[in-house]
């Protein structure tokens, strides 16, 4: 981003925030980051680094010890540390989802209980919503909580939830039992914080092509006994809650994308500036450096709807940011599929090399394109909503 063009468009605050975290993730850098991952081991010197400086939970409110931002500041944190090498997927996780919605709809106690740690980054918490039969289809969920008494029983299995090895608790979407005015049962979507050693819950690993430190994971859940404050918000609220989750997990997830594109285009000009093969570098050449230049279009036109989303989002406009959620979300795992390919064709056969670290990007970048919602079905909201065409599913 230019000068001119991040003070027209970032406060003061923001662009130092930007820097700060750039210069955090730079220290670390992509050695470290790929060090762990290659390990299968957690990024927990950065986390705990992140956390202290306030970086974890910049989009949290003041008095539960974040930094009183919002989505739109966690983002700039996500996408400068994957632009330096350590794209933190749990930060799309744990405060971004779950701190936001136990922030908007948490009791006093979970509050108090939960947003202190996950700001300062000594508590996490994953998300599970997936599931082998319905995706991400709210209206499909299967996993389904009902009364006992006081508490609440819990049963239902997820998929691809992330990290739960190295968190507290999951805040998983279900599904509770009511009864309707036919006399027959309806379900809603309802939100748990759910401990990681609570009776009846058990996890196992999903074998992944993917290269980071965060495994995935499948959940068993198996009449999990919860007590009645593990309901986080209104029993009645519906898809409301859930949403309040969803818009900020898509532009984390842009931001997650921006970063990796960055990254991939800063090594690909490097390269390209001091790799010389016959007389000049061939970033001299218009068929390595009009690709490029292609590339930086599209990452900043995906940077400024991610942006526009943030902002969106943080000004209470539900609708619009859902909206712009979904385009920069879509916008941004193009940028960067069709960048860290380019830049992989820049090194030739060095951009597969451990050295640059573009080979593992190439996986990483299809995250942004299916996951927390395909292109496909992206395309298709904005068929319908935004271009009123015919529901298409």
């Amino acid at each position: 981003m230019s000068t001119i063009g991040s003070q027209l468009i970032e406060t003061t605050e923001r662009r130092a925030l930007r820097q700060a975290v750039g210069d955090l993730g730079r220290r670390y850098g992509s050695a470290y980051y790929m060090a762990k991952a290659r390990a299968g081991e957690p990024a927990d010197e950065l986390w705990a680094d992140a956390g202290k400086a306030g970086y974890l939970g910049v989009n949290l409110p003041a008095e539960y010890g974040g930094g009183g931002g919002g989505i739109t500041d966690l983002a700039i944190v996500l996408e400068e540390l994957g632009s330096a090498g350590c794209p933190l997927l749990l930060l799309i996780v744990s405060p971004a989802i779950c701190g936001t919605v136990i922030a908007r709809f948490g009791t006093e106690e979970q509050k108090q209980r939960w947003l202190p740690g996950l700001a300062d980054g000594s508590r996490k918490m994953a998300f599970g919503i997936t599931e082998p039969d319905a995706g991400s289809n709210a209206h499909r969920i299967s996993t389904v909580a009902r009364r006992d008494g006081g508490d609440w029983l819990l049963t239902g299995r997820k998929v691809f939830v992330s990290g739960i090895d190295h968190c507290d608790a999951v805040l998983f979407v279900a599904r509770t039992e009511t009864a309707d005015t036919g006399g027959g049962r309806r379900l809603k979507p309802c939100l748990f914080i759910v401990p990681r050693d609570a009776a009846g819950f058990e996890y196992r690993a999903i074998p992944m092509e993917l290269v980071a430190p965060e495994k995935q994971f499948q959940v068993f859940l198996d009449d999990v006994r919860l007590p009645a404050d593990a309901l986080v918000g209104d029993e009645d609220a519906g898809l409301l809650q859930l949403f309040a989750g969803l818009n900020p997990e898509r532009v984390l997830t842009a931001a997650f994308s921006l970063g990796l594109a960055r990254q991939a285009l800063g090594k690909a000009v490097e390269y390209a500036k001091t790799r010389t093969v016959w007389s000049t570098p061939i970033g001299a050449h218009q068929g390595l450096a009009h690709p490029l230049a292609q590339c930086a279009v599209e990452i900043e036109l995906a940077r400024l709807m991610t942006q526009k989303a943030g902002l969106l989002y943080d000004a209470g406009e539900e609708l619009a940011a859902g909206e712009a959620a979904n385009m920069a979300k879509y916008a941004a795992g193009e940028a960067a599929a069709r960048t860290v390919d380019q830049a992989v064709q820049t090194l030739g056969g060095n951009g597969l090399t451990q050295e640059y670290g573009l080979g593992a990007l190439l996986a990483a970048t299809r995250v942004g394109r299916v996951a927390p919602v395909s292109r496909e079905m992206v395309l298709n909201y904005v068929a319908q909503h935004t271009l009123g065409l015919p529901k298409s599913y």
